[in-house]
């Protein structure tokens, strides 16, 4: 078979699959719902955009560039989600790594299929787009191709980037795991903080291309000077108190000053050449191999030999509480590994010295997040769950049993610094953060069958909790 027979075969499987996805529904539905609570209301109540403390007035072209940011603030997290834990996650290596076929032409087919799909979602998200424009904006003001144009140019860059990281995340074995979510975390961080280093400056391609979102340009370039003079960071994106009056903003010109749209293709040729490298750097799998070294950190993190059977042993009899249990077992399976109880341990001993509110207690939610989405994503596979279902306790009351050991490990981990200042705030604190990470894991991890959504989740909740908590 030729490249291109290849690519259009990997390409038209990877959609047939995706086509019978039913979180495919979902990730069309959810930017036009994120949409409707992004758009500023006449009130500024809610989550808006705001320039210089002010909104700006609500013109076809403005409300493109904010259904894109709609897209990379909420669209890039949950369609990574979607990427990594859909019906495509699964693929028929076993047959595909022992043909000829290249693999740079299998990588290419799938990221078309994955391009297809989120630029699908940017088409209803256009389509809800025109209707917010009809609703909101007078009929005489109302122009869909500015709407489209300003959706498409911030956003669609920015989508073919998060499908070729998918690719080439999914060329590596560390990069397929858990830890390839924590760096795309990273990375899409990374993104939105990166174009604060772009401002103040002339407008060009290489200014551009600190933009990666795609709205600090047209935000800034046709701005008033006086909103510019204002302050460093004049854009505000979230539920900020804004000023009376608007701000006279010229989006248009934003979208056409220099090296923006040039910018935002060379990001698209950037996501093309990650394919193409996601195929040439491909690795196989491969089963995994148990280390034989016994010495040193080896013995130390190695689990060990299983028990030695009794052959003579009693029968197991019924357990007293089969409820206290659930929470025992869940409460280990947790904090299951060694490398977690050092870091639990160094953790908790880090409690009695820093503050807890902007310390002690984001550093014990981060180690939660591991812990609790591995043992939520392990729990809940498809099969397993069938499993549970004729266990003596019923799935909910493993996933209450789930959410209290989620709550009792954040407990543990703050009693050094309930030693050091006691007071119910401490316990009031350690208790809910924890139930809530737990209980969110435990839900997104049924929903989606495997610990990627929670994990990820997780991570931006984090996050946002870390970074309030040290800005009090």
């Amino acid at each position: 078979m030729t490249a291109a027979a290849i690519s259009m075969s990997s390409l038209t499987t990877s959609l047939a699959r995706y086509l019978r996805s039913p979180g495919l529904w979902f990730l069309l539905l959810l930017p036009l719902v994120g949409a409707r609570l992004m758009i500023p209301l006449k009130d500024g109540a809610g989550v808006v955009i705001a320039l210089g403390g002010q909104l700006p007035y609500m013109t076809s072209a403005f409300l493109g560039v904010s259904l894109g940011i709609v897209v990379t603030t909420l669209l890039l997290p949950v369609g990574w989600i979607y990427l990594r834990s859909n019906t495509t996650r699964r693929q028929p290596w076993q047959v595909e790594e022992v043909t000829s076929a290249s693999r740079v032409a299998i990588a290419l087919g799938r990221f078309g299929a994955d391009v297809v799909i989120l630029l699908a979602t940017l088409t209803a998200l256009t389509l809800g787009g025109w209707f917010l424009g009809w609703l909101i904006i007078p009929a005489s003001s109302l122009n869909i191709t500015h709407i489209t144009l300003a959706l498409w140019l911030v956003a669609t860059p920015a989508l073919v980037c998060l499908a070729a990281l998918r690719i080439l995340f999914d060329a590596r074995p560390l990069l397929r795991s858990g830890f390839g979510d924590f760096i795309y975390f990273i990375i899409w961080t990374a993104s939105l903080v990166a174009p604060l280093a772009a401002v103040g400056r002339p407008p060009s391609l290489l200014t551009n291309m600190f933009d990666f979102p795609g709205f600090t340009t047209p935000l800034l370039y046709g701005a008033p000077p006086e909103v510019l003079a204002a302050g460093d960071i004049p854009i505000s994106i979230g539920g900020v108190i804004v000023r009376e009056g608007r701000v006279d903003l010229d989006v248009l010109a934003g979208l056409f000053s220099p090296g923006y749209i040039e910018s935002r293709l060379v990001w698209i040729a950037i996501a093309i050449v990650l394919a193409i490298i996601a195929g040439k750097i491909y690795r196989p799998h491969r089963a995994r191999q148990t280390s034989r070294k016994t010495g040193g950190l080896a013995a130390l993190f190695k689990a060990g030999p299983p028990p030695r059977a009794i052959d003579d042993a009693p029968p197991a009899s019924r357990v007293k509480n089969p409820l206290l249990n659930l929470i025992l077992a869940e409460f280990r399976l947790i904090g299951a590994g060694r490398i977690f109880l050092l870091l639990a341990l160094a953790t908790a001993v880090a409690a009695y010295f820093v503050d807890f509110r902007s310390m002690a207690n984001p550093a014990a939610l981060l180690l939660l997040v591991f812990g609790l989405s591995t043992h939520a994503g392990r729990s809940e596979t498809r099969g397993l769950r069938s499993l549970t279902n004729v266990a003596p306790l019923q799935p909910m009351v493993r996933r209450a049993a789930f959410v209290i050991a989620g709550a009792g490990w954040a407990l543990l981990l703050a009693l050094p610094a309930l030693a050091r200042a006691p007071g119910f705030e401490i316990l009031a604190i350690a208790a809910g953060t924890g139930a809530v990470a737990a209980l969110l894991a435990t839900v997104l991890a049924s929903v989606s069958g495997s610990a990627f959504a929670p994990r990820l989740v997780l991570f931006v909740l984090w996050y946002g909790y870390a970074s309030f908590q040290g800005s009090q």
